[in-house]
């Protein structure tokens, strides 16, 4: 009943688009474990805990001729700038550009290029891995933003954060338990880790164990009351799991309190299903 829903939803979150493409992983609630390997892993994406994105428009990836020589004169000016400083700022200027034209593994080299910031070039490949259609392209910008995360880490070990989003791109590999058990280890060590917890929540949901999605998003939505995604994604472990009621009031509090046109419409298609 899931991905019929999801269908509806994939041109306009890249939540779904997330739900949609997770490899199809199972999470043994007693071992904390995977209890099978992952089918389309190749195909698999991490989550996000940013905002709703904008949807299916704004990722068509259709290009000006206007803002395409825009990007020519800066790529030829930072090609045959011999002033480092003016170098870097024509760097940063395409990583700008092509961040804003949803170009993000352009942009990601471009960061690269612009700053010694290990975190912000690693959030730049990690973006863009999360938005990477091409399986071999996906798997490259795992391992650049795994790269940089890990100088990260290497400096300081306790930005949880950091080692969440590493383990979000095991998960999506390979190596898929790696990446679980790093996800467990940032909830040994901060129990309250929103972006751990919410990952959690999704694999659980993509597994089929909505019980686990339930008591994972049920707990993070209490330490976090202004999450509307985890309120979200409880809703819909509700309505998977044979909670009708819980789903539908869930449902409209999202639907009063939201001003989101893109998750209203998906939270009508919801309760629609529940009349």
């Amino acid at each position: 009943m899931l991905k019929p829903r999801i269908l509806i939803f994939i041109f306009s979150t890249i939540l779904v688009v997330f739900l949609f493409y997770l490899p199809k992983i199972v999470v043994d609630n007693e071992n904390e474990g995977l209890s099978q390997k992952p089918e389309n892993s190749d195909t698999a994406r991490p989550p996000t805990v940013d905002s709703l994105k904008s949807s299916l428009e704004a990722h068509k990836g259709i290009i000006s001729t206007e803002v395409q020589q825009q990007i020519d004169r800066l790529r030829n000016s930072y090609l045959t700038s011999e002033n480092q400083e003016n170098s870097v700022i024509f760097a940063d200027s395409l990583a700008v550009l092509f961040s804003q034209l949803n170009k993000l593994d352009s942009a990601a080299k471009y960061v690269e290029l612009s700053t010694e910031n290990n975190e912000l070039i690693g959030n730049a490949y990690y973006d863009a891995f999360t938005f990477a259609v091409d399986a071999e392209k996906a798997r490259q910008l795992g391992a650049k933003a795994r790269e940089y995360y890990q100088k990260v880490l290497d400096d300081n070990p306790s930005k949880q954060n950091v080692k969440t989003k590493i383990a979000m791109t095991y998960v999506s590999s390979e190596n898929p338990m790696q990446g679980i058990m790093m996800l467990r280890e940032v909830i040994e060590t901060d129990p309250d880790n929103e972006e751990a917890l919410f990952n959690l929540g999704i694999l659980s949901i993509q597994s089929g164990q909505y019980d686990k999605a339930i008591e994972r998003f049920e707990s993070l939505i209490i330490k976090y009351p202004e999450n509307t995604q985890a309120e979200f994604y409880l809703a819909l472990s509700y309505f998977n799991n044979g909670q009708s009621a819980s789903a539908r009031s869930l449902f409209e509090k999202i639907k009063n309190k939201s001003n989101d046109e893109q998750l209203l419409a998906a939270v009508e298609s919801y309760l629609n299903e529940l009349k």
